[in-house]
């Protein structure tokens, strides 16, 4: 079974409807128990960073996401979810994060031409470099990707799996481990996107 963290501010009707659609066992929970239970977890995500971290803390959700991960629990996080994954976030202020993956979250602003439009929203190509990760095993270079952010993962070579272009290369998916984050939405990216939540179920 898959917990699908509900914090308050996750897009959780598509997502809990593109799990659905592979066959996936899924609950959309805050319970401590239930996400001990679960086989996989599942961290939404949009919205602010800092009020996201806010009710993580507040609901103790986020010392269960961290023990459940070390005790090698695959989890996945989802936009704004693959975020807070992040030591910490640069979004109006400096906020700390689940401390999961080493690294920042910055402002594309810093990387991007300023001709081009923030947020970032739309399709664009997933590059994976020279060894493609597990959860893209059912990807080919080059397939597209919804997104929709003003902030990516930076500092964090060692745990990219993909990047995409946007006047920049910029962070698509990282991984640590059992800990795996994407930045766009896999629940409105079809065919590709169900393939990649395919995968993250298959996750040994």
């Amino acid at each position: 079974m898959i917990a699908i963290i509900d914090y308050g501010v996750g897009n959780l009707f598509s997502l809990t409807c593109s799990f659905k659609s592979i066959g996936a066992d899924i609950c959309v929970t805050s319970d401590p128990e239930v996400i001990a239970a679960a086989d996989r977890i599942v961290l939404p995500g949009v919205g602010a960073f800092e009020d996201a971290a806010r009710k993580l803390r507040e609901s103790g959700l986020d010392e269960v996401i961290k023990r459940e991960v070390s005790g090698g629990k695959a989890l996945l996080g989802i936009c704004l979810g693959m975020q807070m994954l992040f030591e910490r976030s640069y979004e109006y202020g400096e906020h700390e994060g689940l401390g999961l993956i080493k690294g920042s979250i910055r402002p594309i602003s810093d990387v991007i031409p300023k001709d081009l439009k923030i947020p970032h929203i739309g399709w664009n190509a997933l590059h994976f470099g020279e060894k493609k990760d597990e959860l893209f095993k059912y990807l080919s270079e080059g397939d597209c990707v919804y997104f929709v952010h003003s902030y990516y993962g930076a500092d964090c070579d060692e745990s990219v799996i993909a990047t995409a272009e946007y006047g920049a290369e910029l962070t698509a998916a990282v991984i640590n481990g059992n800990v795996c984050g994407v930045q766009f939405h896999p629940e409105k990216s079809e065919r590709v996107g169900l393939a990649i939540l395919k995968a993250f179920c298959e996750i040994n």
